[in-house]
């Protein structure tokens, strides 16, 4: 686990580069944490899940499979307001490193990771995410 990162965060500016340290170091606990005990998650897989335990374990089974040697290199990213205490955070990545079900190198795709987060307590939470290929 990478002990420096804060959950909940302080400010939903954090949630980008958490995300990309979490990824990097292919720990779906600590990507699940990032999330309320309720929250719905869309996967790269298409794959959804519904609270955390069932979030941690789709993201290790996501990145045990064809994302295991992937690497995000971070794009722009946009951060909306939606009242006091909803923020829409919208991160854009290129993927590398995929493997094709044959081994292969699926080579680099665009994804982006949209996520709606609410202040919980003194910081923030993800209640809802999608991390989806762009088309």
């Amino acid at each position: 686990m990478i002990s420096s990162i804060e959950v909940p965060f302080p400010s939903p500016e954090d949630l980008p580069r958490a995300f990309t340290r979490a990824w990097s170091s292919k720990d779906a606990r600590l990507m699940a944490s990032f999330f309320t005990d309720d929250a719905d998650f869309l996967g790269l897989t298409g794959e959804s899940a519904d609270g955390r335990a069932q979030i941690a374990e789709l993201l290790a089974g996501e990145l045990a499979g064809a994302f295991s040697r992937a690497r995000l290199v971070t794009g722009k990213v946009r951060f909306r307001p939606v009242g006091r205490d909803v923020v829409i955070v919208q991160q854009r990545f290129v993927l590398s490193g995929i493997i094709n079900a044959d081994g292969s190198d699926a080579g680099r795709v665009g994804a982006v990771f949209i996520s709606v987060m609410t202040r919980a307590g003194t910081g923030w939470l993800i209640v809802s995410g999608q991390f989806v290929v762009e088309s």
